[in-house]
């Protein structure tokens, strides 16, 4: 049996992601779409990218979560204004949820807004938020078969960030097959090595950014 789809099932979403485009364009915001699976540390790396920046950018963070305002209370206290959106249940943010945390935000004094997806390495992939960039973390904990078996969040992603290389020594995971693996999805991104624990590999993030910002 054969289903034919005469309308965008995403045409609500991508109608609301070219209205936040054009927001954010009009007042020169750099967002970024952060996405990774449960635990791989996010909000951690937030945590010191603000740190990192605070003293030449005003930054913002959309928090996305099924429940709780935990992580976004961990942001406000790194010292940047975070807007909480609770899910309830839904596996990823759509631009229509974002659309609505917009009012919260004075975008003119906004340089760089972060939108924390929620953990998942499936569904964030598909929904255009708007952003400037999407960024997907993946953690040496969740082993070498999470690039090749969910191909879709890293063949959208431009840059991935390979979090909590200080467990390399301890843990079974190869950096160069990471990177074999992703150049054979995704020829275009890049794999960066870092640890928001110990900050290695940190400025090399923060530099990243500070480049698009300047190109944005």
């Amino acid at each position: 049996m054969k289903i034919t789809l005469n309308e965008d099932v995403l045409a609500d979403n991508n109608s609301a992601a070219a209205f936040l485009r054009d927001e954010f364009i009009k007042s020169k915001t750099l967002v970024i779409n952060l996405m990774s699976s449960p635990g791989a540390g996010k909000t951690t790396l937030l945590e010191r990218t603000i740190q990192e920046l605070a003293n030449d950018y005003k930054i913002g963070v959309i928090e996305g979560d099924l429940a709780t305002e935990i992580d976004a209370d961990r942001i406000r206290a790194a010292g940047a204004r975070a807007v909480q959106i609770n899910t309830n249940g839904g596996c990823h943010l759509d631009a229509r949820m974002v659309a609505k945390t917009i009012p919260n935000f004075n975008l003119e004094e906004i340089d760089i807004l972060f939108i924390e997806n929620v953990g998942n390495l499936v569904c964030p992939s598909g929904y255009d938020l708007g952003q400037k960039h999407k960024v997907a973390i993946l953690s040496v904990p969740e082993g070498n078969d999470k690039i090749p078996k969910y191909p879709v969040m890293f063949r959208r992603t431009e840059l991935v960030l390979l979090n909590k290389i200080d467990l390399l020594p301890y843990l079974n995971f190869d950096v160069d097959t990471a990177i074999k693996d992703l150049k054979g999805i995704n020829p275009h991104s890049k794999l960066m090595n870092i640890s928001a624990t110990t900050g290695e590999g940190v400025e090399a993030w923060v530099s990243w950014i500070k480049e698009a910002y300047e190109t944005r």
